[in-house]
């Protein structure tokens, strides 16, 4: 990180409009395509409340908001949050909030948290507070969606060094595993300044959610693999996608 960049990677690189657009070509038809084979498994009643944690610029809580849901959508990075509340309406609503701590309690039919976006704390502990938090969040039997990378075959797949020219912007990228940790080094130059980012996210497994789960009083339903949610097979899946309910 650049100096004088907080202790949270997240909370310095989230807010940077590089971070933007170094993922700006994430597919939209992609996520949109998931939230519909979600909708048609999960089945929740029109205008059920939703949760989006971890929402980013809220391409997910928008869609879901058109499919005639009430949804809220809660991020760390304030920038993010700012480009999305263009988006607010009656029953669309975005917040900067850190997933860690309590939001609303025993308010929502739905949490969800898509395209890994947990793990990226320090801690076993973090992880755990994240999880209860969204099942304080929900409803008595309240749905919640985690879709997370599969460890197994990311670690198999790891590009230890590739480069992107992204709007003038040449990011060089490179990845390590560090004890069960992704690390990500992103380096480039705009302008005569160098910058110097770091990801990283916990390569959780199905063994941690179920431990999370436990302990958050959340029952796992499905497992899924997949955007187009075929059965999760841990050797081979690309996603780790858990649906479940508050007990």
């Amino acid at each position: 990180m650049e100096n004088g960049a907080k202790s949270e990677w997240f909370c310095n690189w989230f807010n940077t409009p590089y971070y933007h657009i170094l993922y700006k070509n994430r597919s939209t038809s992609e996520a949109e395509v998931f939230i519909e084979n979600l909708l048609t498994r999960i089945q929740l009643p029109d205008h059920s409340k939703i949760v989006d944690v971890a929402c980013g610029k809220g391409r997910h809580a928008i869609y879901l908001n058109k499919k005639g849901y009430d949804v809220t959508g809660i991020d760390i990075s304030a920038e993010s949050i700012r480009y999305a509340k263009a988006f607010e309406n009656e029953n669309l609503n975005f917040a900067v909030h850190d997933m860690r701590k309590p939001f609303i309690t025993n308010y929502f039919d739905a949490a969800i948290n898509l395209f890994t976006s947990i793990g990226y704390f320090k801690t076993e502990r973090e992880n755990e507070l994240a999880i209860k938090t969204m099942c304080m969040a929900l409803k008595k039997n309240g749905i919640i969606v985690i879709d997370f990378l599969n460890a197994i075959t990311t670690m198999k797949k790891i590009v230890p060094e590739e480069e992107k020219t992204i709007d003038g912007i040449t990011f060089i990228i490179k990845k390590q595993l560090k004890a069960k940790i992704l690390s990500k080094d992103i380096v480039f130059e705009e302008n005569g300044k160098h910058y110097n980012f770091t990801e990283e996210v916990q390569l959780l497994e199905l063994t941690d959610f179920e431990k999370y789960f436990k302990a958050a009083g959340l029952k796992i339903l499905n497992l899924y693999g997949d955007y187009y949610l075929n059965t999760f097979n841990p050797l081979l899946s690309d996603r780790l996608i858990l649906v479940g309910f508050k007990l």
